[in-house]
C-alpha cells in the first residue's frame, strides 16, 4: 500500500488497535484513539500501562485501523518512539498532548488548566508511531 494514501485515509479516523509485543513475544492488543500529525501517528498513553512497557522494551508495533462499513482496513507496521512523561502543566509533552486532544476530538477542551493538570497527574506521554509499511485495502 502507498503510505501517503494510507496516512491520508487514517487521518480521517481516530480509532485503532495497537499491537505491541510482550516480553515472551506474544502479541498484546489495545484499543486506542490516535491522531495523524505531520505524517506521524500520535497516541496519548499513561506510563503505567502494559503497552507502554512493551514499547519501551521493543518499539516494533502494528497499528490496525478498520472501517467495516466499506470493507477497508490498514495494518501499519511501525516503530514507536515514546516521549518523556509529562512533569509540569506547561511542559512540551503537555503541549503535544493538547495537540493530540484537539486533533482527535476536533474541539477545544472546556478547561485547559484542568486538562493540563490531569495529564501530569495521570503520568501521560505521547507515543509517536513512525510507519514503515502498510498492508490492507482502502475502498
Amino acid at each position: 500500500m502507498d503510505m501517503s494514501q494510507t496516512l491520508e485515509w487514517a487521518s480521517t479516523r481516530t480509532h485503532a488497535v495497537l499491537v505491541t509485543l510482550r516480553r515472551d513475544g506474544r502479541a498484546q492488543s489495545s484499543d486506542v484513539v490516535y491522531a495523524v500529525l505531520d505524517g506521524t501517528i500520535c497516541i496519548s498513553l499513561t506510563a503505567r500501562r502494559a503497552k507502554t512497557h512493551n514499547m519501551r522494551r521493543d518499539p516494533r508495533v502494528v497499528l490496525h485501523i478498520t472501517d467495516p462499513g466499506s470493507w477497508s482496513y490498514a495494518s501499519i507496521d511501525a516503530q514507536a518512539e515514546l516521549s518523556v512523561v509529562a512533569s509540569a502543566p506547561d511542559d512540551a509533552v503537555v503541549d503535544d498532548l493538547v495537540r493530540v486532544y484537539r486533533a482527535v476530538t476536533g474541539d477545544e477542551h472546556p478547561d485547559w488548566d484542568e486538562f493540563r493538570a490531569a495529564m501530569v497527574a495521570e503520568g501521560r506521554l505521547v507515543a509517536r508511531i513512525h510507519p514503515r509499511s502498510a498492508t490492507g485495502q482502502i475502498h
